[in-house]
């Protein structure tokens, strides 16, 4: 394997439905992956593109992305959120719907030596305040960790340690692909690294501005450190879309078509601009 090709799926939440847009531009021109490397929703992408690595892993996207599961991961009213926060003083959702969806996408005991490629897991470990790359045992649990968002679900225990979302130490996980040999990197990006960033004026700006230069801190050293041999493609999302930044905009499961169509057109354009791949004419309207 001359040149390991390895596409970086980054965190996101909603947003992250971009990524089948983008995977399937991918796929449809022939580009595949030798190494999956994942955060957060970007865990979940990446395990069901590991699991099928051909157009073929769309139908199960699409599939997982339109279930009841994805819309009641964070669907309960705000009356039983608020119920659940008082009962447990940590998170507002229960994590069963993100398990269920999982274990019927994937299979309960499925482990990261079944998939036919590369799978890495991104996840924050609470103990040892560090990132943990999950690559190997049980897969569910795994992504489960990397996908906790604080305050939304509760922290996963694995063994003597708790973990929650990955995106809190590294929401683009470049260096792990390079790191595993990859020498070509695909980065499946959910959109808000391709705004700029303002002085906030509000509380809530304030907090989210914060959050973003955390969360883009560790893709800028990425970036700025790329050993000399890896080519990096960075894929357009197509753009945000009104209410993105509202403090409700996490549940808006009625946005996933539109983000989905958005970032193939745009990825499409990208790819065919630099010439990369063939697409395939079995699949073109």
């Amino acid at each position: 394997m001359e040149h390991p090709i390895a596409f970086v799926l980054g965190g996101g939440g909603v947003r992250g439905a971009v990524e089948i847009g983008m995977l399937r531009a991918l796929l449809e021109r022939g580009i595949r992956p030798d190494l999956v490397v994942g955060t957060s929703i970007g865990a979940i992408n990446g395990a069901l593109v590991a699991r099928d690595p051909t157009l073929g892993a769309i139908r199960p996207l699409m599939d997982a992305w339109m279930s009841p599961e994805a819309n009641s991961v964070y669907g309960d009213s705000i009356a039983v959120q608020l119920t659940r926060l008082v009962k447990t003083k940590t998170h507002l959702n229960s994590p069963a719907p993100l398990r269920r969806l999982l274990e019927r996408a994937l299979g309960a005991d499925t482990r990261f030596e079944d998939l036919p490629v590369r799978l890495q897991v991104v996840a924050a470990s609470v103990e040892r305040a560090a990132e943990r790359v999950f690559d190997s045992g049980p897969l569910i649990d795994a992504i489960l960790a990397s996908a906790s968002v604080p305050g939304l679900l509760p922290p996963t225990r694995i063994g003597d340690e708790h973990y929650i979302d990955g995106g809190i130490v590294n929401s683009i996980p470049i260096e792990q692909a390079v790191t595993a040999g990859a020498r070509t990197v695909f980065v499946l990006q959910v959109g808000r690294i391709e705004s700029p960033l303002v002085a906030p004026r509000t509380a809530v700006e304030t907090a989210r501005v914060a959050f973003e230069v955390a969360r883009r801190h560790r893709f800028a050293r990425d970036l700025a450190t790329l050993p000399d041999g890896v080519v990096l493609h960075v894929l357009p999302s197509g753009g945000g879309l009104d209410g993105d930044d509202s403090l409700r905009s996490y549940r808006r499961m009625d946005t996933v078509r539109t983000r989905i169509d958005q970032a193939y057109a745009a990825s499409s354009a990208f790819l065919e601009a630099r010439d990369l791949g063939a697409p395939d004419p079995s699949t073109e309207s």
